[in-house]
């Protein structure tokens, strides 16, 4: 007969694919890692509320750089990003990593730029030319007329805003989204 201190201690049998099969008695498993919900509804809302405060901001500083002496308007690369990220912001932040928010903050992003381009033409118009109307009138009630006079005034460095405003709200959704 053995003596009990001599005896080997009987381990268990480690079972594939079961990482606690060594643990202690009574001990507990960690707590899984915390899954990132979005709020996919109130992500497309605030995103569309961030398109149009983004797009009153480009509208003002659309009108604050309008040169009256050269009849120009300076047009700020990184205001076009700065719109994009806002709107990109608010989509990831609130509706986490999804792509169709990804895709939306691109579309508002765009979106947000020709509204803001617009309603600055409106604010100048409404300014400069002397008998012009207000410029929401010119926005809402002359839009077809403020639209064709906008297409006929795009120039390359508007489809690159375009872009810009565009890569900003899809990259900045993705990465607030993770």
């Amino acid at each position: 007969m053995s003596q009990p201190w001599q005896q080997q201690p009987q381990s268990q049998p480690q079972q594939p694919g079961n990482p606690f099969a060594q643990q202690q008695p009574g001990a507990y498993p960690p707590p899984p890692a915390p899954v990132r919900r979005g709020n996919v509804g109130l992500a497309v809302v605030l995103g569309i509320v961030a398109a149009l405060v983004a797009a009153g901001i480009y509208a003002g500083v659309l009108y604050a750089t309008f040169d009256e002496d050269k009849g120009e308007v300076t047009q700020i690369g990184y205001l076009a990003v700065g719109v994009g990220a806002l709107i990109g912001f608010a989509l990831g932040k609130f509706g986490g990593n999804n792509v169709a928010l990804q895709i939306l903050g691109a579309v508002l992003g765009v979106v947000a730029v020709v509204l803001g381009e617009l309603y600055g033409y409106a604010l100048i118009m409404a300014e400069y030319f002397p008998g012009a109307p207000a410029a929401t009138e010119i926005f809402f009630d002359n839009f077809s007329r403020l639209f064709d006079g906008w297409k006929e005034d795009l120039d390359a460095i508007s489809y690159l805003f375009f872009a810009l405003a565009a890569a900003a709200g899809f990259s900045v959704a993705k990465k607030s989204g993770s």
